[in-house]
């Protein structure tokens, strides 16, 4: 958990070293999972975060089951965001996916290498579907959508499932 108000360096500073660290470490396990903190849920804090490399995004007065929930969800290796800033933020960065790039050609070629299953899955991810809600509407059980999971963030180089989404919305697989 990192607050994004801290006395001698912010939070997103600081998500930001310690993710550098672990890649410039090469420690060859998992990264660590970060959970940003604010009391302002303020459009600029979220896109830092994200950018950070953090895999939530929540306001300090989201009530305590909200909170350890959040942990559990990116303890799992899912990301979280705050509800009340998700669609602001989708707002926020969809104008911005719009225009093309090298970056959205390459996005496009790795969404193109997914599977039709995976094309399903990656799809119900970028509506906010959990594992468990996929594995309900594809009929697969919830260890095979892990699977899949694994494999789309593998194949689309996404950290996570905030980054994901973001792929999704930039190449246009889902529309805001």
């Amino acid at each position: 958990m990192m607050d994004v108000r801290m006395p001698r360096m912010d939070g997103i500073e600081a998500t930001r070293r310690i993710l550098a660290h672990h890649g410039a470490a090469g420690s060859g396990g998992p990264a660590p999972r970060i959970v940003v903190l604010t009391t302002f849920d303020l459009d600029e804090y979220a896109l830092s975060a994200i950018n950070a490399g953090a895999s939530g995004f929540l306001l300090k007065d989201a009530p305590p089951e909200e909170l350890l929930e959040a942990i559990r969800t990116v303890h799992r290796g899912d990301a979280v965001i705050a509800p009340s800033t998700t669609r602001r933020l989708l707002d926020h960065v969809a104008p911005l996916l719009r225009s093309p790039s090298a970056a959205q050609d390459a996005a496009a070629a790795a969404v193109a290498r997914l599977t039709a299953r995976e094309r399903e899955v990656f799809e119900l991810i970028a509506q906010g579907l959990s594992n468990p809600e996929i594995a309900g509407r594809l009929f697969l059980s919830e260890a095979t959508v892990k699977t899949h999971v694994g494999h789309i963030l593998a194949k689309l180089e996404a950290r996570d499932r905030v980054q994901a989404v973001v792929l999704a919305y930039a190449t246009g697989v889902v529309r805001p």
